[in-house]
This record gives C-alpha cells, structure tokens and sequence, in this order.
C-alpha cells in the first residue's frame, strides 16, 4: 500500500474512532480531520502511531526532562474544536503552534476564515511553518512572539484557541476578541486544569463558561508563565499547591499519620465522572492540596494507588484524608468512592470529606455541574460570595447552583 493509501485509511479511522467516543460530534470538524495529513507534521514518526487517538508527537524537551511543547492527541484537538465551534469564513487566534490544530482551523473556515497561529519558541515556529508548508496551508499566519500579548495585527477574532496551560486570561485576549468571540483555553485553578469555553456573558464584562472537560497540556511560556508550589511530605509523597495559595502544613506530623495505621470508609455512592468529583471537592468547602505520591510509596503501601495521579486531600492539622474506589457491582458504575484517612483525627476527617463526596453524588451527579464565570478587573468583584480565586488579571468564580 502507498504511503498516502495508508495514511487515508489510517486518518478515517481516526476520525471513526473519535466519532464513536463522541468526541467528534459535527461534519465540519470530522471533514476537517479527515482532509489534514496529520503526518505532514510529525515527519519521521511511523504513521500508526501518529494516527492513534491518544498519542502526543514531536515533543520538545527542555534541561530538566519537562515537556514544554507537543502536537497535541488528536482527540484533544476534536474537543478542543468541537468547543470552539470554529465555522466558515471566521477569524481564529492559536496561542501554542504545532501546525497540525492550525491546519484543521484553515479547513473549517475556509478561504472567506483567517488563522493566525503564535509561539514564543522559535523553533516550533520553524516546525509548525514547514509542516504546514508541506501540507500545503501557507495562507496560515505563523508568528513568533509571546501569547500573553496576543497578535493584534490580526485582530479582532472570532475564536481563540489555546493549546497551553494559561494559568490566567490576559486583558489582551479579550480586547482582540469579537463582541461575540468565544476563548477555549485550558485554564489552571486550584492545583487542576480544565479546558474551558468562556463567552462573552450579554452585556456584561465577565466570561461566562458554555462547557469545560477535562485536559492536560505544557504550561505557558514568557510573562503568562506561572508556577506550582510541591510540599514535601516524604521523598515519595507531596502535596501540590495553587502558587498564591496561603496553606500550611504541620509536616512532621503528617509524615508520621502517613505511617500509621488508615482508617477506611465507603459512601454507597458510585465512582464515577471522577474529575467531575474533584472540582467540586476542589471548589465547594475548605481549600485542599492534591496529594502526589511516586510509585515507590504506592508499592510500599503508604498510600493507595489513586494518589499517583494526584487526588484532593482533606488536611486537619496532622491528619489527611483522600478519595479512593473500589468494586461494587450494586452501583450504577460497578464503583463504589470511598475514603481513606491517616493521623490521629482519622474518623472526624474522613467524616467531613465522605459528606462532601455524597453531597456530590446527590445534587451534582452530572456533567457540567459548576458554573464557572471569569471576572476580568475591570468590573466589580467586591459581592462574590463562594469559591473564587484571584488571578493577576481577573477573578475565577466557581459555583455549585
């Protein structure tokens, strides 16, 4: 079979398979799919593998071992796109360039649309220039530059799209967007990212979300680029922060509870949609870390597989408590969420935390639960009341009607 024999058949089972999961749910996005030669992108890699639906490409490395850019999985940029809802004869922004996403994006609007694609990373410019040279969409605009600033020589746009993880929503971003624009953008709150489409909200300033689902991409680079904070517990367990979080932990106390004996409840609730779970842990009581652990501390049993990941965790002064799962074939997901609590207040913390986990289950048992609005700081944000968090432009609201 020739090459692009295989690759066609390859790409339209691509797209087969990203439709079935329902993650395609348009014709112009699978048309779109189905029209981009995906390898053209990531020259050198065997086509199976980069026509798989789950598979990252052409990462770039840095001195410490960090990804700090990829061609995305393919099933990311059908959500992505899907969320989007990029039709013909738009205006898009890409912030993070691969090609590839900017490729479909010029497929979907068409010759009437425009695609404006930046980096800050010269050579992924160099690399996303040629692949799209190569699959033949050079009306694309592929500037070099740092996104926190957005590209206004092409502005205003319809749609901007952000392959990295932005930490916050710079005020540039919203004066080069349309009255009626919409931002996709993996947003980090909480310790989490959650890839978000935020409106305009009608005569209003702030970003309304219309949907969000779960994603993980590279941080952003250059004056948007933000950090974490990583607590030590043991050499294989930490707990993550959000960077302006004010926590503090009695960490010899919680080394010690980590080595005693765990107290363990079940809730009757089944596990399930567990990133749904975590923001509302994560966005409805007392702050919490994730808890990180290395296999090494799994395989030892000091804490249970669920950590490796990263889970929230409930901490009261030297006692922790976190979700696990086990089977139970009497719930509706064959799951059942249960916590594990470690420390000398074991029964009481895991109490608070099995509470919140069947409020949950009761009232917010669904996709799509939390409200989440951006209020940039131009407006007034003295009157919010619950989970909110203050960025350097804006302030993120997370609600639980």
């Amino acid at each position: 079979m020739q090459v692009d024999d295989a690759a066609t058949a390859l790409r339209q089972a691509m797209v087969t398979a990203l439709r079935d999961e329902g993650l395609i749910t348009t014709h112009r996005v699978a048309a779109a799919m189905n029209a981009v030669p995906r390898h053209d992108f990531a020259p050198g890699e065997p086509l199976e593998k980069v026509y798989q639906t789950n598979t990252t490409l052409v990462p770039k490395i840095d001195g410490q071992g960090r990804q700090t850019s990829v061609v995305s999985a393919s099933h990311i940029q059908a959500i992505q796109l899907e969320q989007a809802d990029v039709g013909p004869g738009m205006k898009v922004l890409e912030i993070g360039s691969g090609g590839y996403n900017a490729a479909l994006i010029a497929e979907i609007v068409g010759p009437t649309g425009s695609v404006t694609t930046v980096d800050i990373d010269a050579d992924i410019v160099d690399r996303a220039r040629a692949g799209l040279h190569r699959a033949g969409y050079e009306q694309v605009n592929v500037v070099l530059a740092d996104a926190e600033h957005g590209v206004a020589a092409y502005a205003p746009y319809d749609r901007i799209i952000v392959t990295v993880g932005a930490w916050d929503i710079p005020p540039a971003w919203l004066d080069q967007l349309t009255p009626n624009g919409r931002i996709v953008v993996p947003l980090r709150f909480a310790g989490i990212t959650r890839l978000v489409a935020f409106d305009r909200a009608p005569g209003r300033s702030v970003l309304a979300a219309s949907n969000y689902r779960l994603g993980s991409f590279v941080p952003m680079q250059g004056d948007g680029a933000a950090s974490e904070q990583l607590i030590p517990v043991t050499p294989d367990v930490g707990l993550r922060l959000d960077q302006d979080s004010a926590l503090t932990f009695d960490v010899p106390a919680l080394r010690k509870a980590l080595h005693t004996k765990p107290v363990e409840r079940w809730s009757g609730t089944p596990f399930d949609m567990p990133d749904e779970l975590e923001l509302y842990l994560l966005t409805s009581g007392p702050e919490m870390p994730l808890i990180h652990a290395a296999q090494a501390a799994i395989d030892q049993g000091v804490v249970n597989r669920t950590v490796r990941i990263g889970t929230p965790t409930l901490v009261r002064g030297g006692t922790l408590a976190y979700r696990i799962k086990r089977e139970n074939p009497q719930t509706v997901s064959g799951y059942e969420t249960g916590v594990i609590a470690h420390g000398p207040d074991a029964e009481q913390v895991s109490g608070e935390l099995l509470a919140m986990i069947r409020a949950w289950a009761g009232g917010y048992y669904r996709r799509g639960a939390a409200h989440i609005i951006y209020h940039p700081h131009t407006g007034d944000t003295s009157g919010l009341t619950g989970w909110h968090t203050t960025k350097r432009h804006g302030v993120l609201a997370v609600t639980w009607p």
